[in-house]
């Protein structure tokens, strides 16, 4: 497949996005990077200084009930399956990784269509505030813009400021429209 990597802008209101207790939903982002995406890292090994203190994130999943699903398509070019928020604690980071689609392969594992992921900043850059893909640094971003991107985008996140950095993820399948007329 061929890499995905475009800019998306959404118009929602994102008030429901932080209105949650973070503490309910922290977990660390690198156990399956560990086995599934040995490649990256150098020796086929992650360093062992990576430990759920410095890789935490509080993810949380919105169901359809809470978030406008279809919505969130239109915009996003996408049949959207599962929409989560990420809030990085300044001092942690998500190691270099692929993003490998467990939770919608597995749900839909017959399914061919090429599967994406929105990643979208709920709010302004902040100094300390990071991501880069493919070794190519992202920054002074603003609220509700980001990016659409494919498992073959290499990419990873650190929160190296003094205030929290939240991100939504939109993922589903890409809509093939997109391929026949250039983005509205």
């Amino acid at each position: 497949m061929p890499r995905i990597l475009e800019p998306v802008k959404i118009d929602i209101d994102t008030e429901v996005f932080f209105n949650v207790n973070w503490e309910d939903y922290r977990c660390s982002c690198i156990q399956h990077q560990k086995t599934e995406q040995a490649d990256l890292h150098p020796d086929n090994e992650m360093p062992k200084s990576l430990v759920l203190d410095n890789t935490a994130i509080h993810q949380k999943f919105f169901d359809r009930g809470e978030v406008d699903y279809e919505e969130l398509g239109k915009q996003t070019n996408m049949e959207v399956v599962s929409v989560s928020v990420i809030k990085q604690e300044p001092g942690n980071i998500i190691p270099k990784h692929r993003d490998m689609f467990h939770k919608i392969t597995t749900e839909f594992p017959d399914r061919e269509e090429e599967k994406v992921r929105a990643n979208i900043f709920l709010e302004d850059w902040k100094s300390g505030h990071y991501l880069e893909f493919d070794e190519e640094a992202c920054n002074k971003w603003k609220a509700n813009e980001g990016y659409i991107l494919n498992d073959q985008v290499i990419h990873l996140s650190a929160n190296a400021g003094l205030e929290d950095k939240y991100t939504l993820q939109v993922s589903g399948f890409y809509d093939d429209k997109i391929h026949e007329s250039p983005r509205q």
